[in-house]
């Protein structure tokens, strides 16, 4: 079983550690030490860092996790300039490795120019950085609708069952917005009073499924780049 263990980091961030029962991997560490003490607590030693963009939140970490384990940071060779502890570069079609277990890296521009998502196509495991959020996606600092789009149709190819670990705690807000687009989608209805309950105990709602996205996702369900657009544009203006 490939083990996965949320960090929570910064305000709403979180930090993932894979562990293959020998093999460790810390992706997206926007701050060093709670990933350091994760690992520490579990008997880990954190053998890579992996990064899906170069935002400081995502990569804060990884030069603090790099200096204290010898961890090569692995990252998008597209954002190099802006990733000062990059050692190895990767890009669309590339594949990394976590013992014998392989992720593809997936090109996924918007939220970032070079943005990158690793797929553990074997564990039905995705992970999307700031493009794929429970019932949203990310902001288009850098990239197009259009691009953001291509994204969500390429994230509905994937199977039901597919555990998707973002990098946010952003599920209930983005619901309280997918409910103003789709108000009478009672998957969505039912979902969203679940989230509230895991929220009012403190409790996370990542990971989430395809499958979920598929049905409670205004943006993975925007049916062209013109709606998506539209979608986009009033979430950021909510």
């Amino acid at each position: 079983m490939l083990e996965i263990v949320r960090v929570p980091v910064l305000s709403d961030n979180y930090a993932w550690l894979l562990n293959d029962g020998t093999h460790t991997v810390a992706l997206d560490p926007g701050e060093a030490q709670p990933v350091l003490d994760a690992a520490a607590a579990r008997g880990w030693t954190i053998g890579a860092v992996w990064l899906t963009h170069w935002h400081a939140d995502h990569v804060g970490g990884a030069a603090a996790i790099k200096q204290a384990t010898g961890a090569p940071v692995i990252g998008p060779e597209a954002e190099r300039a802006r990733i000062e502890a990059l050692d190895d570069g990767v890009g669309q079609g590339d594949t990394v490795m976590l013992g014998d277990r392989r992720a593809e890296v997936w090109h996924v521009p918007g939220h970032t120019a070079g943005n990158i998502a690793f797929h553990f196509a074997d564990d039905a495991v995705i992970f999307t950085g700031d493009t794929l959020f429970a019932m949203g996606c990310g902001r288009l600092f850098e990239g197009t609708p259009a691009e953001m789009f291509a994204n969500m149709q390429r994230y509905a190819t994937l199977d039901d069952a597919t555990r998707v670990y973002c990098g946010h705690e952003y599920t209930q807000s983005n619901g309280r917005f997918a409910l103003t687009v789709e108000p009478d989608n009672q998957a969505l209805v039912q979902r969203m009073q679940q989230v509230d309950r895991l929220r009012a105990a403190g409790e996370a709602t990542i990971p989430t499924t395809i499958g979920l996205e598929r049905a409670t996702n205004p943006f993975l369900r925007a049916p062209d780049v013109a709606t998506f657009t539209e979608r986009r544009l009033r979430k950021d203006q909510s």
